[in-house]
């Protein structure tokens, strides 16, 4: 395909319109902005409590993958954004465990070959993080976790043929209703997981540290058993 071509099968889809139809849909510009604000609260908190940290990193890049998903679902590409939501999940794991295995850090920075997979990451807290245990079982961390990110990758390599692919042509890229809920309501998934699985590790140790407003938007919608029974209040 010559750069002219290229140039007009991209001109011939109208992002503008596919935008503006998400935009237009009850509630689902709504959650997809409380999705990355609640994403953004954590951010932030954790920039200023675990400062200098170079696992931060991958906080960094769990935000950016949930800027990238706002952005493709709204522009109508659905299975892209499916990718980003992995992402999101990732970046959120191997923060909670290089941030205190800093060795392991710069063998993945200097070792092509050297990989760290969900499994291992959940095995570890399961056997080191103090209450990882109980606290799991009381938010449904582990189960929700794998369903999500095995319902991602089974978009993103294609498992089930034309899932989450509303086209067959650069120029046919649009809005799909159904496709777009199905998505946001995955986003949203993805970012209570995070929200879960932040809760049961990494806010274990640096919630005093946070502001009394996130930690009032963090735990908005926990029940008052579920905060007690895992240690964190609002104050």
């Amino acid at each position: 395909m010559s750069s002219n071509k290229l140039s007009e099968a991209l001109s011939a889809i109208d992002w503008e319109e596919n935008i503006s139809a998400m935009m237009s849909a009850n509630e689902r510009p709504d959650s997809i902005i409380a999705a990355t604000l609640h994403l953004a609260i954590w951010s932030k908190q954790l920039e200023q409590t675990d400062t200098g940290n170079p696992a931060l990193c991958f906080v960094r890049e769990m935000q950016n993958a949930a800027h990238n998903t706002s952005a493709l679902i709204a522009l109508g590409m659905y299975k892209p954004a499916a990718a980003s939501m992995r992402s999101i999940i990732e970046g959120a794991l191997y923060y909670t465990y290089f941030r205190t295995h800093f060795v392991e850090l710069s063998t993945l920075v200097r070792e092509q070959g050297f990989y760290l997979d969900k499994k291992e990451i959940i095995a570890f807290h399961k056997n080191h993080t103090p209450y990882f245990l109980d606290n799991e079982r009381k938010l449904g961390v582990v189960s929700r976790l794998e369903a999500t990110y095995s319902k991602t990758s089974a978009v993103i390599h294609g498992q089930i043929p034309g899932k989450w692919v509303t086209y067959t042509a650069l120029a046919h890229i649009s809005y799909d209703e159904e496709v777009c809920r199905e998505a946001i309501n995955t986003f949203r998934e993805v970012v209570e997981i995070v929200r879960r699985l932040f809760l049961c590790t990494v806010a274990q140790e640096l919630w005093h540290s946070f502001s009394r407003a996130a930690k009032g938007k963090i735990l908005h919608g926990l029940s008052g058993d579920q905060k007690a029974e895992i240690g964190l209040d609002s104050a």
